[in-house]
């Protein structure tokens, strides 16, 4: 657990070298190698409604948030293969996105209203800087959830993402490029038990956050598996975190 956590701070000093602009050399060909584009039209994977296996398997280590492994259910849904692109989201931008109330949760539009009276720009310029192509990077919960529901999606229940995620040959594209914000807060699984200390992730628990699944450039290989559960406020842009998008089916 000590190595793992460690592993985790690793990433947090990167996402500040990132924002200082003092990225190794080997860290920034990493970035740029893992941000390459994917296939520039979207496409979706459909699941029917079914009950899956939700959580870390008992055997091997895992952290208590993810335990106890236990039947979850999803209805019909699909999810897209693929991260939204640099692309995408400045098309969001460019076509009023930040400025169309009707987008954004009551708590997205205030933030979108601090940030800019604060003079912040609200759309990040490495997402303009970088390949149209590739998945947009440092997007906030609530960019992301204003985003989706803009294209009449919405972010995957962290349920929906496993489930997709762990299929036998999962036909998912771009998994630990960038962490992908889910819909779900964070809370413990039912059954859940504090192990090794309530601090690691119990104080954290309620609506205050949101989980992100899968990875990013900068996370080790050891950390990023498809039960891993990462945690953030929805207002975090430092994160090296996107999207992918879900939507109803029916």
């Amino acid at each position: 657990m000590v190595i793992r956590h460690e592993l985790q701070h690793g990433e947090t000093m990167r996402q500040t070298l990132a924002i200082a602009g003092l990225l190794g050399a080997q860290d920034a060909a990493a970035a740029d190698r893992l941000l390459a584009p994917l296939a520039a039209e979207q496409r979706w994977l459909a699941l029917d409604a079914g009950s899956f296996e939700l959580g870390a398997p008992a055997a091997g280590f895992s952290y208590d948030n993810e335990r106890p492994r236990h039947a979850a259910r999803t209805d019909d849904y699909e999810i897209a293969l693929a991260p939204v692109s640099n692309a995408a989201l400045l098309r969001f931008a460019q076509d009023g996105g930040y400025e169309q109330r009707e987008w954004w949760s009551p708590q997205g539009w205030g933030w979108r209203e601090e940030q800019a009276q604060r003079g912040f720009e609200l759309q990040h310029p490495a997402i303009a800087a970088g390949d149209p192509n590739a998945p947009a990077c440092h997007v906030s919960w609530f960019e992301a959830d204003a985003f989706a529901r803009a294209s009449g999606a919405r972010l995957p229940s962290e349920a929906e993402w496993e489930r997709a995620a762990t299929l036998q040959g999962s036909p998912l594209s771009g998994v630990g490029r960038v962490w992908e914000w889910t819909q779900s807060a964070f809370h413990g699984y039912p059954g859940f038990v504090a192990h090794p200390y309530r601090e690691y992730s119990e104080v954290f628990f309620g609506e205050d956050y949101r989980v992100l699944r899968g990875g990013s450039w900068a996370t080790d290989a050891r950390v990023a598996n498809p039960h891993f559960r990462n945690w953030d406020l929805p207002q975090r842009r430092q994160i090296f975190a996107g999207l992918r998008l879900a939507r109803n089916v029916g």
